[in-house]
């Protein structure tokens, strides 16, 4: 099993944990680090006093030298795609190969009001499907023409391409029935969110089901993750992550994503790479 680790959120407060942490989960050997991809939170959820994430991740690539940089996630219609596979690519140069990109339709109203365009739950999921088409396009074509409901290029080149052939591997995160089979047509891995109204059994099924009719049962790895911290008094607990990650090995899954409570959050880190890491990592 691969440990992804769960930076926290990606207020300008937080900053400078998230750099320490970066580079101690580089040293630790976590395979990942990811990041969520918001420019507002809104009061009840942080604040919107925010970095931007991936010229966060930029920075954190010349501080580190081999775990790989991600988001959790990225809201694929908050940007034009095409700039967005221009800066994931960059990353991956720079990175000599480290980039993940997460994969999400986007939740905050606000936020899209904000700084891009609010659109219908069916809407989001169209652009991210459309936009995602045009990446991988992008990515792997010399030139390309693309016109589509929402998104068009003529006669766009992105050069030089990503390290990672054929492409960055893409994380999804979403939880609704189209884009758990969207994760199961092009996810590399596909992360069931551990919240309570989810069930992860129905959830993986989906997403299986339809890899299997795309013929990618084997080009897909699940992710399990603890559940996000409740309030700034949760604690970590050794053996409630152990059962956590016990419980992901005994259903099959590749990769374990770590978020860690605010309280003593370094130390969490440290302490889940010395005892638990261990015992499953591969």
């Amino acid at each position: 099993m691969k440990f992804i680790v769960a930076g926290g959120l990606n207020t300008f407060a937080n900053w400078k944990q998230i750099q320490t942490a970066a580079v101690e989960s580089d040293q630790l050997g976590y395979w990942g680090f990811v990041l969520p991809d918001h420019y507002m939170w809104g009061p009840d959820r942080g604040g919107d006093s925010t970095v931007e994430t991936w010229t966060a991740l930029t920075y954190l690539a010349a501080k580190t030298e081999k775990i790989r940089l991600g988001t959790l996630v990225t809201p694929i219609p908050f940007r034009p795609p095409g700039m967005l596979a221009k800066t994931v690519t960059t990353l991956d140069l720079i990175s000599n190969g480290r980039t993940i990109l997460g994969v999400g339709a986007g939740w905050s109203r606000t936020e899209f009001e904000g700084y891009s365009e609010w659109n219908s739950n069916k809407v989001r999921v169209d652009k991210t499907r459309e936009g995602l088409e045009l990446i991988l396009k992008l990515w792997t074509q010399e030139k390309v023409d693309f016109k589509g409901k929402f998104y068009h290029a003529k006669g766009a080149t992105l050069d030089p391409k990503p390290v990672v052939k054929p492409h960055p591997p893409l994380l999804f995160g979403g939880i609704g029935p189209r884009m758990l089979r969207m994760a199961g047509e092009y996810a590399d891995i596909c992360m069931i969110p551990a919240f309570p109204n989810v069930d992860n059994a129905k959830s993986r099924k989906i997403v299986m089901d339809q890899a299997h009719r795309r013929e990618r049962s084997g080009k897909i790895s699940m992710a399990d993750m603890a559940p996000f911290p409740r309030g700034p008094e949760s604690k970590y607990g050794r053996k409630e992550y152990q059962k956590h990650v016990e419980a992901a090995s005994e259903a099959g899954s590749k990769y374990f994503i770590t978020p860690f409570p605010p309280t003593n959050y370094l130390g969490s880190l440290l302490d889940f790479a010395e005892n638990i890491i261990p015992s499953y990592a591969t």
